[in-house]
Order: C-alpha cells, then sequence, then structure tokens
C-alpha cells in the first residue's frame, strides 16, 4: 500500500503566510483537464502564478496521480533535439495578493488516479492551515452569445460566499471531478467551500477565452475580497471580443445563430431578473455593504502603515515609491487595482504577464 506522503513533498523551509487577519487563508482551486471551456481555468491559474509572487507549499507525485499514456505530454522537438516538454506540475502554491494578502492556489492537471487519497489529502492540507473559504473554478460551454456579459453562477454552502451570483435552480447530474469530490470532502468537514462556473459560449470553448478568466477571477475578489491584478486578462478580453466582432461582420451565418442566442440569453435574464429583483443580473455589480465598504478601508490602511516603514530610509512617499514586502528587488512595477484611473494600461507590445509583474516563484 502506497503511504500519503509518497503523493506529496512538502517544501522546506515552508512559504511564509503571516498576515495582519487571525482568520485563515482562501484556498482556489484550478485543476485543468475537466471543464475548461475557453481554457478559462488553465489562464487563471497561470494568470495568478505569472502576476503575483507565489512560493510552493505542497509539490504531488505525478507518477501516482497522473496517466501520462490518456494524458501524454506534448514535447517540442528544434531541430536536432527536444527543445521542451508540457509541465504537468500539480502543486498548491503560497500567492499573495496586491495587498499582500497570502492565499493558497492548487493547481495543474486534474489527476487521473488515486481521487480519494487525493481529496483526503487536500483537505488535510486545508484543515492544517485552517483555509477560510474555499473556491472551485470550472469553464462550461454553454448555449450563450459571447455579446451579452458573461455569465458565472455559484453553488456552495456559504451564503456569504456566494452572495448575490446567478444561480441554476435545477437538479444536475453531471459526470464528477477531482474538483467536486473536494467540494465534497471539505464541505462534510464543516468547511466553507463553493464553486463558480463561467458560462463559456458553446461555439468558442475549444479556444483561449480570455472573457471567462477574468470574469472568474473577478467573481472570487468579489467573494473573498483578495485583489488580483487584471488590467492584462481585460485588454485580452477586449482583442478576443473585436476578433469575434470582425468575424461575425463577414459571416452572416453565424451571426444569425448568435442573433438566436442573443434573444433566448435576454428572455431567460429577464425571467431569472423578475425571479430575483435583488440580484446583480451578469455585467452588473452590487454595491459594497457599509461593512464591506469599512472592512476594506481598514485592509487599505493596514497596507499604508506597513509600507510607512520605508520612511526611515528617507522615502516621503512610501505608498508610492516602494516596492511590497513579497516582491523581489529587481521586481517591475506591479499592475496594482485600486480604482484609480490614474494607472498606466498594459503596453500593447508584450502579453507576457510574468515579464510585466515580476511575479516568480522559487526554484525548489
Amino acid at each position: 500500500m502506497v503511504e500519503k506522503s509518497n503523493m506529496y513533498e512538502l517544501e522546506y523551509p515552508a512559504p511564509s503566510m503571516a498576515h495582519d487577519s487571525s482568520e485563515g487563508p482562501n484556498m482556489i482551486i484550478a485543476l485543468n483537464g475537466y471543464a475548461d471551456a475557453g481554457q478559462s481555468i488553465e489562464q487563471s491559474a497561470s494568470h495568478l502564478k505569472a502576476a503575483l509572487d507565489h512560493r510552493p507549499l505542497v509539490s504531488f507525485n505525478n507518477d501516482e496521480l497522473v496517466d501520462y499514456r490518456s494524458r501524454r505530454p506534448a514535447v517540442t522537438l528544434t531541430d536536432d533535439h527536444i527543445a521542451s516538454a508540457e509541465d504537468l506540475t500539480l502543486s498548491i502554491d503560497v500567492v499573495r495578493d496586491n495587498l499582500g494578502t497570502p492565499f493558497l492556489l492548487l493547481s495543474g492537471p486534474e489527476p487521473d488516479l488515486r481521487w480519494e487519497a487525493f481529496t483526503k489529502a487536500v483537505a488535510d492540507i486545508a484543515d492544517k492551515h485552517d483555509v477560510q473559504n474555499t473556491i472551485c473554478l470550472y469553464g462550461a460551454p454553454m448555449t450563450v452569445p459571447h455579446t451579452r456579459p458573461l455569465v458565472v453562477s455559484a453553488h456552495g454552502n456559504n451564503q456569504e460566499l456566494v452572495g448575490d451570483m446567478f444561480r441554476l435552480e435545477s437538479t444536475l447530474t453531471i459526470p464528477g471531478s477531482a474538483s467536486l469530490m473536494i467540494e465534497r470532502e471539505l464541505h462534510k468537514r464543516g468547511r466553507n467551500v463553493a464553486g463558480f462556473t463561467a458560462h463559456v459560449p458553446h461555439y468558442i470553448a475549444a479556444g483561449p477565452y480570455p472573457a471567462a478568466s477574468l470574469r472568474l477571477l473577478q467573481s472570487v475578489q468579489d467573494a473573498t475580497g483578495l485583489s488580483f491584478p487584471l488590467r492584462s486578462l481585460e485588454a485580452d478580453a477586449e482583442r478576443s471580443a473585436q476578433q469575434l466582432g470582425e468575424y461575425l461582420e463577414s459571416n452572416d451565418e453565424v451571426a444569425q445563430v448568435v442573433s438566436q442566442l442573443e434573444q433566448q440569453y435576454d428572455e431567460e435574464m429577464e425571467r431569472y431578473r423578475a425571479e430575483h429583483p435583488n440580484v446583480a443580473m451578469p455585467g452588473e455589480r452590487s454595491l459594497p455593504s457599509g461593512e464591506e465598504i469599512g472592512a476594506e478601508f481598514e485592509r487599505f490602511l493596514a497596507s499604508v502603515e506597513h509600507e510607512g516603514e520605508d520612511d526611515a530610509a528617507g522615502n516621503p512617499f512610501p505608498a508610492l515609491g516602494s516596492a511590497s514586502p513579497h516582491e523581489s528587488p529587481d521586481a517591475t512595477t506591479p499592475d496594482v487595482e485600486n480604482n484609480s484611473e490614474e494607472t498606466s494600461e498594459p503596453s500593447e507590445e508584450s502579453d507576457d504577464d510574468e515579464g510585466r509583474y515580476g511575479g516568480q516563484g522559487e526554484s525548489r
């Protein structure tokens, strides 16, 4: 019998998860390979790891979990040698958001084998670190048009976590997944857990659709209070929408199909709005409560006080002129969103988030 210790390795020394709050960290689960329409899950995870400082906490053993014959990693040959091979790393990383708040990110390929043992291992790690909320990300191909606000539906066992998000009010029987198994186990253990599903237009679900990743991460922000740099994803989503618009202009048949989907979408949204008059619809943002505004203001003040230590070094404007503690010394200025219109837009010359943000994970 293979012991659990053979399934994963704990990094030593373990990355710090120290922060001001007394509550445990949030955890995002983004396993690709299942329910990843529009590559929304893979792109969400890769964006966070490229844009934010992260350190590995747990590395899973692929030989225990991955069936390489059913998931053959792509290998690139250049001239007379093998230049690269697809990375199938499955890990839990400690990531710090724009304000330095740590959270856990489980990302990589969905395991092919040993789901029950894998589920228990992830749940045990959540218990060990007293994870406050867990959100699993999904992307599903749906009969919706790309010309309407993208829907992210939610399910979960905690009302505060799912808030006033769109709900699928029906009984569904769907194929299982490792993420769903983890949801079920965490629910049994009394931990807050939710699943957010991006509804990706079925006719473009096979390729990358940045709008889905953008809306998923925005939904995670709203649910957890974490802050992510999303400007590059916004730019990617705008470019994608422009390309799709140009394609529709030159293809009348596809345009007719999209028009029918628009009518169907509008009718469904009107029905849902009539039944849920107080719910924020797709494309709308609900107004924050007084408590939420106060909590965000406290977080901002805490970040300013933390950076105020730079005063001793002669910097009269620490909030503007210094890197946060979790950035590397040579890191570029991160794409931090603080609701300011003065933040510069991302360069159109490069789509490389890692180069733009300077977020790097340490090598083992």
